[in-house]
């Protein structure tokens, strides 16, 4: 079946079957042939200003050279916990150019959670916006970290914008918790040092390691997905080629414009966002905040955008906003759905309102993202996930690893392609459970195929819950529960969200009949990030488990209301 690779009749014409991800030896090159080219050009858009490609390119460079007068050394890794704010660019791009790693980290994350990342990746130092300081001040001590770059709102705003955005900040909005991170330097002053100090150029290769980009594990242990420069190259190049048909309608005398509103820390707008922005000359309006949807429509107000990626939490949210119709969305071409799956209420909505449908996609973080896309030529939502990307073969397989050829039987959907992670971080083990031996990554999630070659998940095969895009693995929520006081034994499962997809439900026996679902959720929000909070918790006198003991979470999610 794959072999005929029967979804290529569906593809635009024009885009290309296959991609040539050889065409650059390293990120580092393809950045370094978009600054020379775009020099004058607005890389991004912040707040109200424009820093241009060359500014990014003057700041990354310096930053590379700070991170080499700290002993720093090709291949060791460098966490970076932002918001979407400019210096997240410009320490990507000088993490890279130094040959070092990007390990991307959640800006919501408890200490618990980030120690385990920092101490997982071997994160020698980190980029952090202050606001979270507090959070790495309490597990700093328990990780390899030795430097630390202090970012603020306003850094790389002119006078005295930048001065007055850090004090509203700080003591208007008190948005940053007092904190002691002794030694720690601050952006501006690691980019005056760096022009102060000497760069020296590594040999940066396709097969070496760009990116670390953690995922959750069926284990309940975060897992970091090994990208290569190439696995990153390819995506953005087959996301480049996919997009073409509609970018190119884009006119002359306007620069290719997207909102970047998904956080970059996520792979999704990390590779289609600012990777994407990089090759193609674009400009990237950073949304530092997509939650508050009034500043995140008053600032698409002042803009001409043509491409607009997001989760169908985020469409959702604005096209039932008030203010919606302040911007003026006739100059989108592309709205790209990802990260969860599209309702086809809110895609119709959608293209009621801006004229451009929906055009759902699917990937992960071991995808780089993107494997499959629907046509960006589509006029209407189909509710699929669209067909494999150039250079992408996907196929369905039983659970005993055979592939399933009969149209509209379900599935384990495998992923093979240059986008495709070399595995995950040390854990050899893991890797060899998801690939197979002719190279395919099973995704865990279940699918079903037409015809023509489009995919459509119908399932899921790991307990995974999927809350506005991000992953929640139920072990990982049961263990940090397990540990509070009052708790015998829990369970956590998906429930159905209008306004997330799914929502966390977590069912608890008590060991202390004097245990409260507010002393619960108090713990909870102590212990993990906003979006694996549940949402729903449940008191019972026991859990349904199978002879063995194992805990039957369908019987929990089936269960009646």
């Amino acid at each position: 079946m794959n072999a005929a690779r029967v979804w290529l009749d569906s593809y635009p014409e024009g885009v290309p079957t296959d991609i040539d991800a050889s065409q650059y030896d390293s990120l580092v090159g393809l950045m370094a042939d978009s600054f020379a080219k775009y020099a004058d050009r607005t890389a991004y858009s912040y707040m109200g200003q424009d820093i241009s490609y060359a500014q990014t390119d003057v700041e990354s460079q310096a930053l590379a050279a700070y991170f080499q007068s700290l002993g720093l050394e090709k291949g060791d890794r460098v966490a970076i916990m932002m918001p979407n704010v400019p210096q997240y660019p410009v320490a990507v791009a000088a993490i890279l150019r130094a040959g070092l790693v990007v390990v991307n980290v959640n800006p919501l994350y408890t200490p618990r959670e980030l120690e385990h990342q920092l101490k997982d990746s071997g994160a020698k130092a980190i980029v952090i916006i202050e606001n979270f300081a507090i959070t790495l001040q309490k597990c700093i001590a328990e990780t390899q970290v030795k430097h630390v770059v202090l970012c603020a709102m306003g850094d790389m705003l002119s006078w005295p914008k930048g001065a007055l955005v850090n004090f509203v900040v700080r003591n208007v909005k008190n948005l940053v918790p007092s904190f002691d991170l002794p030694g720690a330097v601050k952006f501006n002053q690691a980019v005056r040092r760096g022009k102060d100090a000497s760069f020296v150029k590594p040999v940066v290769k396709s097969d070496d390691i760009a990116v670390l980009q953690y995922t959750g594990g069926t284990t309940g242990v975060s897992k970091g997905a090994v990208l290569l420069h190439r696995n990153v190259i390819a995506n953005l190049l087959q996301s480049e080629a996919w997009n073409d048909p509609v970018m190119k309608r884009v006119p002359a005398n306007e620069q290719p414009t997207s909102v970047c509103a998904l956080p970059l820390y996520h792979i999704f707008a990390f590779t289609v966002n600012m990777m994407l922005g990089l090759r193609t000359g674009g400009k990237n309006i950073l949304i530092p905040n997509p939650r508050d949807l009034p500043a995140v429509l008053k600032e698409l107000s002042q803009h001409t955008f043509h491409s607009f990626p997001a989760v169908n939490t985020l469409f959702n949210g604005l096209a039932n906003h008030p203010d919606f119709g302040k911007v003026n969305w006739s100059n989108l071409k592309v709205s790209v759905g990802g990260g969860m799956a599209v309702t086809s209420a809110v895609a119709a909505l959608w293209l009621e309102k801006t004229g451009c449908p929906i055009c759902e996609g699917y990937g992960l973080s071991e995808t780089s993202p993107s494997a499959s896309c629907n046509p960006t030529t589509s006029t209407q939502f189909t509710g699929t996930i669209g067909v494999p990307l150039p250079s992408t073969f996907m196929k369905l397989l039983d659970d005993e690893g055979n592939e399933v050829t009969e149209l509209g039987q379900p599935g384990e959907i495998a992923i093979k392609g240059p986008q495709v992670m070399a595995g995950y971080w040390q854990r050899p083990d893991e890797t060899a459970r998801c690939m197979t031996a002719d190279g395919y990554f099973k995704s865990g999630d279940i699918g079903i195929r037409d015809a023509k070659g489009f995919f459509k998940i119908v399932d899921r095969k790991k307990d995974m819950i999927l809350v506005s895009g991000f992953n929640v693995y139920p072990n990982d929520v049961e263990e940090t529960v397990s540990l509070c006081p009052g708790v015998l034994e829990c369970a956590a499962v998906g429930v159905p969200d209008e306004k997330t997809g799914e929502a966390v439900k977590l069912v608890i026996v008590k060991k202390d009949p004097k245990l409260t679902e507010d002393q619960v959720r108090v713990y909870c929000r102590a212990n993990m990030t906003g979006y694996k909070q549940p949402k729903v918790i449940e008191f019972k006198t026991e859990l349904p488990k199978t002879a063995v003991g194992k805990i039957l979470r369908r019987e929990l999610r089936d269960a009646p209301k």
